[in-house]
């Protein structure tokens, strides 16, 4: 038996980072269990369904923003959560379709990706 590689972590920027999320879903893991769904729109739009959380006791449950890439952060502003203020995060990639994200706040997790 062969043991598999160790798969090498990947910190994302520029056009790689916006290749990694254009047109594409990604499930951030919650801390209560289940996953937040993000939608990287092509056109610079990103749509955000927290329904099935139960998060309209705490915010609206689904928002469209808009998203852009700076250097090494991937960067989202939402017309009401987070008070519409800009938040960036850094992603490094763990797998083909995995990966962590650190945001500027110093918050961080998992998600997974979903062409």
């Amino acid at each position: 038996m062969f043991a598999a590689a160790p798969v090498q972590a990947e910190n994302l920027r520029g056009q790689d980072l916006k290749t990694l999320v254009s047109g594409k879903r990604i499930y951030l893991q919650t801390p209560f269990g289940g996953e937040f769904p993000l939608y990287y729109q092509t056109s610079g739009a990103v749509s955000g369904d927290g329904s099935a959380l139960g998060l309209g006791k705490f915010m609206a449950p689904k928002e469209t923003g808009k998203w852009w890439v700076d250097g090494a952060n991937l960067c989202q502003q939402w017309p009401t959560w987070y008070d519409g203020k800009a938040t960036c995060f850094t992603i490094e990639k763990t797998g083909a379709k995995t990966l962590n994200w650190v945001r500027d706040d110093g918050k961080s997790g998992t998600a997974r990706i979903d062409s």
